[in-house]
């Protein structure tokens, strides 16, 4: 039998404490060993108590959360989930934090949250134990996550609600195409924004248009995509229903919004869907995936980054056997090696790469 998870909750809310130590004290693998309402608190509790994941809120008193985890991953890294308000605000620090070393974060409602967040329970406790299995490595000033090899989180049995047939019906892949302009699909989850970062630098202006469904809310998927086109050489939206999608740009799915591939006569375009969550995600990697395999087939190159859960691998699957060509970043520079573990296993994947060689192979494969 192992040991307990132990996390220490800092969050300037006393309700919030309350509430996020009884959802993770309800799991039999975590064990809630303190509670901080500041950083200068924490930082005393974190030598006693010696925690082995940190929640944080974003915005509190005295120093803010960014600050904090910036000190603390120069002096005593260790695997922290952010706890962040919906608004553009929040976003904006969430990202930051993700930046400087943070595993990944949970949104909190900004209404009746005693109630509300008690719905968050299985994504909170399911990021901890995420968390909790990875190890860190400094790469100069910057602390990052890298996967340890633990085990997949527990799967949820998937059915057919739950699959990519309740947004789009699987069917045979055409072997002609109205169109040869070659497509670039990528999914990701937990890790993903800062894997896509890497990703998305290293393309040129020039490169073929890239669509992108990554594991995240509403309000912070502008902020994302708004962040992404200020450093990238290629342009980069939140996608809109019906956009044309042209080389030199990026497509990023709205967070609750499925995106996929349509074709149009000989263009592609973006198609937005609020069908009930795959995998219980929406966007749904799945989901993107099929509709690149059915509308681009053989001109198209899926790439599967890091995350939690499983959702991409069969879709990425669909795509490899429509002919287009399919990579997995590898476990060990993946923050979670679940959904591209998952590809890798169920023989979706004609590559597995190291994340700073996906640009390289992706813009080669094309």
């Amino acid at each position: 039998m192992t040991d307990k998870i132990r996390v220490l909750i800092v969050d300037d809310s006393a309700l919030v404490r309350q509430t996020l130590t009884k959802i993770l004290d309800a799991d039999k693998d975590i064990e809630v060993v303190g509670a901080a309402p500041d950083p200068l608190v924490a930082r005393e509790k974190i030598k006693k108590l010696n925690p082995d994941v940190l929640t944080l809120d974003v915005e509190m008193p005295k120093m803010d959360g960014v600050t904090f985890l910036r000190n603390l991953m120069r002096l005593r890294p260790m695997p922290v989930v952010m706890v962040s308000s919906l608004t553009e605000k929040g976003a904006e620090i969430t990202l930051e934090a993700l930046e400087v070393g943070a595993v990944d974060f949970v949104s909190k409602p900004k209404i009746d949250l005693a109630n509300t967040l008690e719905d968050y329970a299985e994504e909170v406790t399911e990021k901890v134990k995420a968390a909790a299995g990875a190890k860190l490595s400094k790469r100069g000033a910057d602390a990052r996550m890298i996967a340890r090899g633990s085990p997949n989180p527990q799967k949820m049995e998937i059915t057919e609600k739950h699959s990519a047939d309740v947004v789009l019906e699987k069917r045979a892949v055409p072997q002609h195409f109205k169109t040869t302009d070659r497509i670039i699909a990528i999914g990701a989850s937990t890790g993903g924004t800062e894997a896509l970062k890497v990703v998305l630098e290293a393309m040129p202006a020039d490169c073929p248009g890239i669509v992108i469904s990554q594991h995240i809310p509403p309000v912070f998927s502008t902020s994302f995509a708004n962040r992404m086109d200020t450093i990238c050489a290629m342009t980069v939206f939140e996608a809109v229903d019906g956009q044309q999608i042209l080389p030199g740009h990026v497509y990023i799915a709205p967070g609750d919004a499925h995106l996929m591939l349509v074709r149009d006569g000989a263009r592609y375009r973006c198609k937005l869907s609020d069908a009930p969550p795959v995998n219980r995600h929406r966007p749904s990697v799945d989901v993107l995936f099929r509709s690149v395999a059915q509308n681009a087939g053989k001109n198209a190159v899926g790439a599967i980054l890091t995350g939690m859960g499983d959702d991409g691998a069969r879709g990425l699957k669909e795509m490899l056997e429509a002919g287009a060509k399919t990579m997995a970043q590898d476990e060990k520079t993946s923050v979670v090696w679940g959904m591209p573990g998952e590809a890798v296993h169920i023989g979706a994947t004609e590559l597995t790469l190291p994340l700073d060689e996906i640009a390289p192979r992706i813009l080669q494969m094309i």
